[in-house]
């Protein structure tokens, strides 16, 4: 975003590039999300396209932390603590900290006090300040303490959760949200719609209950309301929502619906 404009970012709801569907953009979302070296370079735009079928790579990611998990726990037996360690560990790091990056600067912008075009302004600051720390420290201990806190028996179908749910948290702020008129997150925001939500949403509840039952369904549930608390948050704090946002509600998403699911397993639900 160009600082030296006074003018106010515009928020147009047509898409300004919109390419085909294609495996060559699906694959590149992929890329996007992960660390995988699959060496596909593909334009925003068209990763773009696939923003409603996120939560499915989260399903992707899923399986990976989840096996992880089950092989720390199960066959290895390390502590629960140390396992939880490792565990999300993996989990911010299988997507190259990206998410975590957009963590730290939307605690940085949260924490400001100044008109929204100022608190955007500090979330492009590459310098880390109390409020992005802050907020890195209480999502990262409540998501870790949300782990070890897991039954070994149900830690599989857990993690897969909290990812697929971390992407509908995401893609849920996108669509209700407003953008400014650069960024990366701008193409995310404008090829979502309450339609394609919907889409995603009934396919992600299906998955979750499938997964893991009622506290699977519950877990979808509490990544739909994290998306949209930021959406609300955001409104009130930076009026537009930038890559670092969406970046945050795939963090926060993922800590909500493992508080969710932990304690309804708590609770014998």
């Amino acid at each position: 975003m160009n600082t030296s404009k006074k003018k106010e970012p515009h928020y147009n709801n047509k898409i300004m590039e919109n390419p085909p569907f294609s495996w060559h953009g699906f694959m590149g979302l992929v890329s996007f999300s992960t660390i995988l070296p699959l060496n596909i370079h593909s334009t925003i735009q068209e990763m773009a396209r696939f923003t409603f079928i996120w939560p499915l790579i989260g399903a992707f990611i899923g399986l990976i932390i989840g096996g992880f998990g089950w092989l720390l726990t199960d066959p290895i037996h390390l502590s629960p603590l140390l396992s939880s360690a490792l565990i999300y560990s993996l989990a911010i790091s299988f997507t190259g900290f990206h998410h975590l990056d957009g963590l730290v600067d939307f605690g940085d912008g949260l924490m400001a006090h100044g008109s929204p075009e100022r608190r955007r302004e500090i979330m492009r600051d590459k310098r880390i300040g109390t409020g992005g720390l802050g907020i890195l420290l209480t999502v990262s201990m409540i998501t870790f303490t949300s782990i070890a806190s897991i039954p070994l028996i149900y830690i599989f179908p857990t993690l897969l959760v909290s990812e697929i749910a971390a992407k509908i948290s995401l893609i849920s702020c996108a669509t209700f949200s407003k953008s400014v008129d650069n960024g990366t997150g701008m193409y995310f925001i404008k090829n979502m719609n309450w339609k394609l939500l919907m889409i995603s949403v009934a396919l992600t509840l299906m998955i979750g209950f499938y997964a893991f039952k009622y506290i699977g369904f519950l877990g979808i549930i509490g990544g739909i309301i994290s998306g949209i608390i930021m959406v609300l948050i955001t409104r009130r704090s930076f009026e537009y929502v930038t890559g670092d946002i969406l970046g945050a509600s795939n963090e926060i998403g993922r800590m909500i619906s493992l508080l969710v699911m932990v304690i309804f397993i708590l609770w014998g639900f």
